[in-house]
């Protein structure tokens, strides 16, 4: 076997059956790949349709009871079962031409060590009206996937709703601060030693939505690059989606993120997201890197000591662009900071905690400090997030000290 294909599913059986269809048209040999079908504890007649392609595909069969959302655990679950050396992630009614897994193999295949493809979806738009939706039905009821991409040329609705990302960055992820943004488990391949060797999926997403940039975060900070391919590309067979519900979980699923991975690019990404300033974020984190990087070397020991100072605070206390050292005269504190290395040493000596954060999402409780003190290691950011950096101040603490004029 050289590629393991994984497709988890619930109640989809027709949507099943129509994407193990057009993977028995492969242009490469059957004996090459396998099919595993992940069942997240359908009620339909999925095992039957799977059943029905045992003389066409070699095809595993993981059925688990139904708790919930669990896409996580069922890719998981697939992956266990896989017997090659690379790991493709098809949804149900991920719809794909004959040179599909032929061009995965292609991508990974070519030089230069592991990498996860993402690969291009046409029709994935969430967002997408009724017009949409029918016309793409209408098209993929009479026509072979290829012959709808083919059928849609030109039309913008079509494109997949990352394509003006992709065409930012002129295709290449590599342009990207966090091209992990970009990664869905619609269509995506990756080597099965370095997913397992990442963890695989997280299960601790029990939502709609995140796990998979989850996973290609994971996989980028291990040193696995993330490279686009429009070659092995999917067709999404439209459907209507509950999208309030869907943006509700996905901004739980994003406090999750933040919880397990502390750092400024996962904090912009889980107020944007919801805010759906999707297309936004790379940007505000290249934004926040180069600042941060600009005051390194900046510090703010003696704008807390005077802000300790004239406060007096009587409770905790939280410093946000804490820098690399802090006053003796700081009471306990809870300090952020967009420099990771400098947090360390802060908290190095014992006292206060910190993290590593902008302290747009704090994570603390309402009114739960004495007083917030922002320093001007936020100076360069305050245009754009002062509004933001007092709303979440006034929601943790009491008090609020800028030790900085926002016009200096």
């Amino acid at each position: 076997m050289k590629v393991s294909v994984i497709i988890p599913t619930y109640n989809r059986a027709e949507m099943l059956r129509d994407t193990l269809n057009h993977l028995t048209r492969q242009d490469i040999s059957a004996d090459d790949f396998e099919v595993i079908v992940s069942d997240d504890g359908s009620t339909d007649h999925t095992k039957d349709v799977v059943d029905s392609f045992a003389g066409q595909l070699h095809m595993k069969y993981h059925f688990m009871e139904y708790l919930g959302f669990r896409a996580g655990h069922a890719r998981n679950a697939g992956a266990r079962m896989a017997s090659a050396p690379l790991l493709v992630f098809l949804d149900t009614g991920g719809m794909v031409g004959p040179g599909f897994l032929r061009a995965h193999l292609a991508e990974h295949a070519r030089p230069g060590g592991p990498r996860a493809i993402v690969g291009y979806a046409y029709g994935y738009n969430p967002d997408y009206g009724h017009d949409q939706v029918d016309a793409i039905a209408e098209a993929m009821s009479r026509m072979l996937p290829e012959q709808v991409v083919e059928h849609f040329t030109g039309k913008s609705w079509f494109l997949d709703i990352r394509h003006g990302l992709y065409e930012k960055y002129d295709f290449d992820l590599s342009r990207m601060v966090i091209p992990w943004l970009l990664f869905f488990t619609i269509n995506v391949s990756v080597p099965a030693k370095e997913f397992h060797e990442v963890g695989g999926f997280d299960e601790g997403f029990d939502r709609w939505g995140c796990e998979d940039m989850h996973l290609g975060f994971r996989l980028f900070r291990s040193g696995v690059p993330l490279v686009l391919s429009r070659t092995a590309w999917a067709l999404e067979y439209p459907h209507e989606r509950d999208r309030a519900n869907d943006m509700q979980d996905v901004a739980i699923n994003l406090q999750y993120f933040l919880r397990g991975w502390e750092e400024p690019q996962v904090e912009l990404l889980a107020l944007l997201i919801p805010r759906l300033l999707f297309g936004t974020i790379d940007d505000e984190c290249r934004a926040v890197l180069d600042w941060a990087a600009s005051v390194r070397d900046l510090d703010v020991s003696a704008e807390i000591d005077a802000a300790v100072k004239e406060i007096a605070p009587t409770g905790r206390i939280v410093v946000i662009g804490a820098g690399g050292r802090v006053p003796p005269s700081l009471p306990p504190a809870t300090l952020f900071d967009v420099d990771r290395d400098l947090l360390q040493r802060a908290t190095a000596g014992g006292g206060h905690t910190g993290h590593h954060r902008m302290g747009l999402l704090t994570g603390l409780e309402d009114q739960s400090v004495d007083a917030v003190v922002i320093t001007s290691r936020l100076a360069g950011l305050w245009d754009r997030w002062s509004e933001d950096l007092l709303a979440e101040a006034g929601r943790v603490g009491r008090k609020i000290h800028v030790t900085f004029s926002a016009h200096s």
